[in-house]
């Protein structure tokens, strides 16, 4: 028996709503080179077992790959459902990229080797399994994934134990109404790389302004006006009122169409009185429908030479009364996928994923891998599971526990193999008051279930979460902060402000790795402030980075204003920065961050220090954005300031000076240490200048 969602699924993506055929087999292919490097990606195409009512669920698909790894290792390995895409640049000045269904919808898989010789997979689905097929992993130059250092459990390190520090920003909203399009974030993720930044952060749970794997996404609404011209039908879902005014139909998505290409518009209808619907793609297409009971009707069109995109679509009553459409639908004339997906009111919420955003976030991966930038991939939406998630003695919160562990196990499955997915980010901004932790216990199991790659996984609230930060399910701890003008002083001061949230954050993770997730110039009802565009050197971002970088967090504050930090060409900051930091032995020293005053002229001194090294950050106090941009008073040179450092083994030391804008070291030096103390003498400088201390 099919259930009304999964008749819904069904329709959605243009499959049979049958039962399996019996007895049908499935075929196992690489697609692609059977030959790949160590931790690089082998994918797989699926073919057969079906039709499938709803491929999402696994209870009714469960499509796995069992792969045998040389040293003797079965690995499962979660394959998922899969629409090519055909992608070219839009034109006409249009942001939205050109995606169009390339062929038929089947199951794949993906995986990352994280050992070197011959593997062998063989695939299982409803009961059947497909013959085996090899692929051979060879030595490559990748470090492999993100982890919680062994070493230090307070950083990142690779799986080869170089130690991985984040430097970069948040590029949250992903589409084709955003800043960033598809085009744009390859341009931004570029630019980033060629300037030392290696991290961002993604959101893929953005409702239906931008990209979101999973979420209502209606061409009858907007998650910010939700008002649909639904009306109930009794054993049948929902009908589409269409009275009085043209009914914009709207989808989030704009449609792509191939041009010079026969479609057809199809659907049920039923009409009052003389009333009958009339489909207007530009103009009319066809005849009005209309029957007294629930009538199908079809209304075939081609696509004009130079027409690439459907455009304005409405549906109008002709004559008096009103008329209820179901099932509205728009393929192409000789069949293939829904194009009119969002037109279905019917579609599940929660369960079902959608196959154009997965898409365009193949495309993100793919740029970040090419610019090895680190994805910090935030995927669940949250106002999809908030109110579920009240109460953990509740159904709805059981629910809401295994709806999402449906999603995990499609991200698992389609990004899991990339080594640049850094971690799994639950939720932004999750209330931290409600009782998650039971959640995140779950989830986390299941992961260790599903994810051979063992990602990270985190979480963020919409304020402080101290449990959130200790809970032993999360890997690290993440505070958003901004410089409000509620915080007072402290948001005059992007260096201070970014120093005392560490120092308070650290405070509440029992050890672990902790990161400012979100961070930037806001005004107090947390827009952007007015005050960023005017500070055109970036005071605030180049003191909160050098700040967060000596602060004991394990990677620098995360931005969020990337659509003005693009335009301000905000880039070339990291570089100096990354050069820096380079080299450091973030988790093999036993670094702890330490603040001071410099001795003579009360400069601000952030550093961290281990027995044998130390690195640390002079600031000159006038040196604030506030001072230099809304006070306009530029900070002199300072000279004459000397910094103690103690708690250092004896014996000498290479010292190096570094200009924090250059990026290059400006001053060389050895000195000795007796008694665990070393004394230096702070070369002249105006707004800060940095240091490296080695034995």
């Amino acid at each position: 028996m099919i259930t009304k969602a999964a008749g819904a699924v069904a329709i959605l993506l243009g499959l049979a709503a049958a039962g399996p055929a019996a007895g049908q087999s499935i075929e196992l292919k690489i697609d692609g080179p059977t030959r790949v490097g160590k931790y690089e990606k082998v994918e797989f195409v699926l073919q057969g077992g079906g039709p499938f009512s709803n491929p999402f669920d696994p209870a009714e698909a469960d499509a796995v790959l069992e792969i045998r790894t040389p040293s003797g290792k079965t690995v499962l390995l979660p394959a998922f459902w899969h629409q090519p895409y055909e992608r070219q640049a839009a034109g006409g000045g249009r942001k939205e990229e050109w995606l169009y269904p390339a062929s038929p919808a089947h199951f794949r898989a993906r995986y990352a080797p994280a050992e070197t010789g011959t593997h062998s997979c063989k695939a299982r689905l409803k009961g059947r399994e497909s013959g085996t097929v090899t692929f051979e992993a060879a030595a490559s130059a990748h470090k492999g994934y993100v982890r919680v250092s062994k070493k230090d459990p307070r950083f990142f390190e690779l799986d080869d134990g170089t130690p991985f520090f984040p430097i970069g920003h948040n590029t949250a909203f992903l589409g084709g109404t955003q800043f960033l399009g598809l085009s744009k974030a390859e341009e931004v993720f570029r630019k980033m790389s060629e300037n030392g930044a290696n991290y961002a952060r993604i959101w893929t749970c953005c409702e239906d302004w931008a990209l979101a794997i999973e979420a209502r996404k209606s061409a009858w609404g907007r998650s910010w006006s939700w008002k649909p011209p639904f009306v109930p039908v009794p054993g049948a879902g929902t009908a589409i009122k269409v009275a009085g005014q043209p009914l914009a139909v709207q989808p989030s998505h704009p449609v792509a169409l191939r041009p010079s290409t026969k479609y057809e518009f199809s659907g049920l209808v039923k009409s009052e009185g003389d009333a009958a619907l009339v489909i207007d793609a530009g103009g009319p297409v066809g005849e009005p429908a209309r029957g007294t009971d629930w009538t199908e009707f079809r209304r075939p069109f081609t696509s004009r030479p130079d027409q690439k995109w459907l455009g304005n679509l409405s549906l109008r009553a002709a004559g008096a009364g009103e008329v209820l459409v179901r099932r509205l639908s728009l393929r192409e004339a000789a069949g293939g996928p829904e194009l009119l997906w969002e037109a279905d009111p019917d579609r599940p919420r929660r369960g079902v994923f959608n196959l154009l955003d997965s898409a365009m976030l193949d495309i993100v991966v793919q740029a970040a891998e090419k610019n090895g930038i680190r994805l910090q991939f935030c995927f669940i939406t949250r106002d999809l599971y908030m109110k579920d998630l009240e109460k953990e003695d509740q159904p709805a919160y059981r629910q809401a526990v295994e709806d999402a562990r449906r999603l995990l196990r499609y991200v698992v499955a389609r990004w899991g193999y990339s080594t640049s997915v850094a971690s799994w980010e639950y939720f932004n901004e999750m209330n931290p008051g409600l009782p998650t932790g039971t959640a995140y216990g779950e989830w986390a199991k299941y992961f260790d279930e599903i994810d051979p790659w063992r990602h990270l996984r985190s979480t963020s609230a919409w304020g402080p979460a101290p449990k959130d930060y200790a809970h032993p399910a999360l890997s690290f701890a993440d505070l958003h902060w901004y410089l409000r003008p509620a915080w007072g002083e402290l948001s005059r001061d992007a260096a201070g402000a970014a120093l005392e949230r560490a120092k308070f954050l650290l405070g509440k993770t029992s050890g672990k790795p902790a990161l400012l997730g979100e961070f930037g110039l806001a005004d107090d009802k947390w827009g952007l402030s007015p005050h960023m565009k005017a500070d055109r050197e970036l005071v605030h971002f180049h003191n909160a980075l050098w700040a967060s970088a000596h602060s004991g967090l394990a990677g620098t504050a995360l931005f969020w204003w990337w659509d003005t930090l693009d335009p301000m060409n905000a880039y070339p900051h990291y570089r100096p920065l990354a050069d820096y930091l380079a080299g450091i032995p973030f988790t093999t020293a036993g670094l702890n961050a330490f603040t001071a005053e410099g001795t003579a002229k009360k400069s601000r001194v952030a550093g961290l220090k281990g027995k044998s090294s130390a690195c640390l950050w002079i600031q000159n106090p006038q040196a604030t954005w506030w001072k230099m941009v809304m006070e306009k008073t530029m900070p002199g040179e300072t000279a004459g300031e000397s910094v103690e450092i103690e708690g250092l083994e004896p014996g000498s030391y290479q010292v190096q000076w570094w200009n924090t804008y250059e990026g290059k070291v400006a001053k060389k030096e050895s000195l000795t240490v007796s008694g665990g103390r070393l004394k230096l003498s702070v070369p002249p400088f105006s707004r800060d200048i940095a240091c490296k201390v080695t034995k």
